[in-house]
Order: structure tokens, then C-alpha cells, then sequence
């Protein structure tokens, strides 16, 4: 045997061994090379099995019948560019006349098995211009997300796509959503990233946590207030509906509409205010929509009291800089009176893991069909696998990196300076002092009692 040959079959043992092991810096090594040329080489043969060829145009018929040379070829979408990513390939194509991004959508399933990709998305970027994003491995099984992430204010990647790209909560263009979730379906780990996120920026965090506070309690230090049974978040949801109505009366002082003033800086919410006017935003967090909305009586005050004020907030308070972030188990008629015009409000949808078919037609029943089938695929042992969708129908399957808790306490507690004081709120500010001792106290019993 050779030393060539030895050589080769080291490396094509450390190949298989990197694919099986770290399919990530497989792909970053060997794949990304294999298949940029598989899809040069069969680029066309590939589409024009799958259908995405035009015949060719009359003219250039006439012109071959002139001149005595072979009939063209039918011809496939032009090829702009193909870049490779850390996770896949990016292929940019020009669409010939007569063809649809439809069709290269319709046809991705096939392209994934012709080029032996994991798999393959298509959206269109402008008129005749698709873009076909294919991964070379599963992104999901293991969560890395990219070094380079586009940040903004009021904007948080919290996961990972499919496709490789990451996933953002942009509470400017989604002002609010509804996450679903089986128990253990990674509906806490989902939430843990999207305040690990918010924690750095200039926002205020409210937390109503009716399950004594378990879950974002230990993120108190970054919260300027939390709630945490169905009666102390009344008074807050009352609390948040008054803070908005004074904005809204800054935001009418301020308009500042004169024939002088040009139309871009009327002011309509609290981003078109000056910075040394604007009001602090305040997303809000409800854990478990359940334990507000269920109640023992038949006309409970309480409950009404808090799906009024929730529904408020959700249909006037983007403008006034305030965002609902609603989770829940299921969140269906079920719940009483009022909740369907709320989710209706909720524009962002998310369903992790559901039990049953119905759970996740709340929250893309009306939304889009193929949204509901994929969400009732999600297998148990893929935790933190969702699906993420919107009003206009669009959907990606996603995945957040795993935060433990004490990630996400360690990330609150490094920015607790940032935890604004609101004088609307400042009677829910939790009382970290309390809180510790509590804890202490827990925990000298139970060692008395072992």
C-alpha cells in the first residue's frame, strides 16, 4: 500500500468520523466543496428533471433553422451567484420569462434528494430573483448560533432557524405573540433566551408568573415589577393600561403638528418622540395565560377585569411602547369570554411540542394549515423544536439554544442596573430582600427536617 493511498484513507477516515461526530466542522472542511461542485455539475440536468427549464424562445429557434445548427436546449434558471455559509449554500437564481418563485418552492423537496442536501428553502428577494437557502446538516439537532448577529433595539435573536439564519423577536414589527407549548416541550427555555436577550437593552421587563413566581422570579433583578397570583396581576395589568394612557397624552403634547413641521416627524408613538421624551419601553411577560383566565366562578369580576385590561394592551399598546409576550398551554375558547379577541390581537405565534391537533390550530388554525401539520409532527424528544409564524402565513421551523436557569439569572443579574424605576409600577417592584430570605428559611428547615 501506497503512502498516497494510506493518506487518502486517513482522510477519508477522519471524514467519516467528522460527519458522524461534529457534522458542523464536517461540512466547514469536506462538505462545503463536495457539494458546491455536486450542485455545478448537476445544476442542469437537476432542474431540468424537476420541471424549472423553459423551452427555448422562437427567435432563437428561427435562428438555428437558418443557420443548419442542433435545436437548443431547454434553459434553467441563471445562476447569480452560489455562496457558500456555515451551514449550507446560498443559491441565487435569475428566473427565466414564464416562471414562478412558486415553482422553485413547489420543487424544493426534490432538489433536496438531487442535490443530496439536508434541506432547502426558497423565498423570493425581488420580481424574477429567488433565493434557495440549503443546509448541508441538521442546525437544528445541536443549536449554534452565528458569531455575527444583526442586534437592534427592541430586537432579539432567539433562535435558529432551519435554514441556518437565526430567528428574531422584533417587537417593532411584531409588536405582540403567543407562545404554545406542551409541559416540557422547551416553552421555558424559548422564554429564558427572549429575557437573557432583552436583558442588556434600554427595556422595561414585566413578569406575571401566577405558578408562585418559579419561573421568572429568579430573574427579578432585571424586572421592574412582577406578579406573581391572578389578584396582584390585576392590579398591575390596571397598572400598565393607566401608564399607557399617559403616554398617549405625551405623545398628543408632542405631535407638534404645524404646517412647518414636515409629515416624517409627526409623532405617532413613543419612536417618532425626541430621545429625551421617549418613554421607556415595557414588554410584558405572562408565563401561564391559563391561571388568569380560568376561574371557579361562573362572572368572576377578577377574571373579566384581567382579559379587559389584557385585550387594552394588546390592541393600543404598541404605540405607547407596550408589548405582550403571552404563554400558555393551550389558549382556546375554552379559557371564557375574551379570549379569542385577544389572540386575535397577537400577531407573532409560536407552538413548541402540542398534545393534540387542536392546540396548535390555536395558534395557526387561522394563520396556515401546513403551520398546524408541522407543529403536530414535532417529535417529544426534540425539545425546544418549534414553529414560528406570523399573520401573513409565512412559517419556520426553529430552535433556541439551551439557557439554563442559571445562565439566564447570572445574564439578569450583570445588567440589573439597567432595570428601570417606573413610578406607575413601582408597588410591584419585587422585593429582592424578601425573596432571599425566603429562600434561606426554606432551606434551613428542610436540612433541619433531614
Amino acid at each position: 500500500m501506497t503512502a498516497f493511498t494510506v493518506a487518502l484513507t486517513l482522510v477519508a477516515a477522519a471524514a467519516g468520523l467528522l460527519r458522524w461526530r461534529r457534522p458542523a466542522w464536517y461540512w466547514l472542511s469536506f462538505g462545503v466543496t463536495l457539494a458546491a461542485l455536486r450542485v455545478l455539475v448537476r445544476y442542469g440536468s437537476v432542474m431540468d428533471a424537476c420541471g424549472l427549464t423553459v423551452p427555448p424562445s422562437p427567435w432563437r429557434l428561427g435562428l438555428a433553422r437558418m443557420t443548419n445548427r442542433p435545436v437548443p436546449e431547454s434553459r434553467p434558471p441563471r445562476i447569480l451567484r452560489l455562496r457558500p455559509t456555515r451551514t449550507g449554500l446560498v443559491l441565487r437564481l435569475k428566473l427565466r420569462p414564464g416562471q414562478d418563485a412558486f415553482d422553485i418552492a413547489a420543487a424544493s423537496d426534490r432538489l433536496r434528494h438531487s442535490f443530496s442536501m439536508y434541506g432547502v428553502t426558497c423565498r423570493e428577494l425581488r420580481s424574477g430573483v429567488v433565493e434557495v437557502r440549503m443546509t448541508g446538516y441538521d442546525v437544528l439537532k445541536r443549536v449554534q448560533m452565528p458569531a455575527k448577529l444583526d442586534v437592534r433595539p427592541m430586537r432579539v435573536p432567539v433562535a435558529l432557524r432551519e435554514d441556518g439564519s437565526p430567528h428574531y423577536r422584533d417587537y417593532r414589527a411584531i409588536p405582540h405573540a403567543l407562545t404554545l407549548g406542551a409541559t416540557e416541550s422547551g416553552k421555558s427555555v424559548y422564554q429564558r433566551n427572549l429575557v437573557a436577550g432583552l436583558a442588556p437593552m434600554d427595556v422595561a421587563l414585566v413578569g406575571i408568573d401566577c405558578k408562585q413566581g418559579v419561573e421568572l422570579f429568579p430573574l427579578a433583578r432585571r424586572f421592574s415589577a412582577l406578579a406573581d397570583n391572578p389578584d396582584t396581576a390585576a392590579d398591575l395589568l390596571d397598572a400598565l393600561v393607566a401608564r399607557m394612557e399617559d403616554v398617549y397624552q405625551l405623545i398628543r403634547a408632542e405631535q407638534r403638528i404645524t404646517s412647518a413641521i414636515p409629515d416624517a416627524e409627526i409623532a405617532a408613538d413613543i419612536w417618532d418622540l425626541p430621545d429625551h421624551l421617549r418613554p421607556t419601553p415595557v414588554v410584558v411577560l405572562v408565563d401561564e395565560v391559563a391561571e388568569l383566565a380560568l376561574s371557579t366562578k361562573k362572572n368572576d369580576p377578577r377574571r373579566d377585569r384581567i382579559i379587559r385590561a389584557l385585550v387594552r394592551l394588546a390592541q393600543l399598546g404598541r404605540a405607547a411602547g407596550i408589548y405582550l409576550e403571552i404563554c400558555g398551554q393551550r389558549f382556546g375558547s375554552e379559557l371564557g369570554d375574551g379570549i379569542t379577541m385577544l389572540r386575535a390581537q397577537l400577531t407573532g405565534r409560536t407552538a413548541h411540542r402540542v398534545n393534540d391537533e387542536t392546540s396548535a390550530k390555536m395558534a395557526f388554525g387561522d394563520i396556515s394549515p401546513d403551520a398546524v401539520l408541522a407543529a403536530i409532527q414535532i417529535p417529544a424528544e426534540m425539545r425546544g423544536v418549534a414553529i414560528a409564524g406570523d399573520s401573513t402565513g409565512g412559517w419556520h421551523r426553529i430552535r433556541a439554544p439551551h439557557t439554563s436557569l442559571r445562565q439566564a439569572v447570572n445574564i439578569c443579574n450583570r445588567h440589573a442596573h439597567r432595570t428601570p424605576d417606573l413610578p406607575e409600577l413601582a408597588a410591584f417592584r419585587p422585593a429582592l430582600t424578601s425573596v432571599s430570605q425566603a429562600s434561606l428559611s426554606l432551606s434551613k428547615t428542610a436540612s433541619v427536617t433531614a
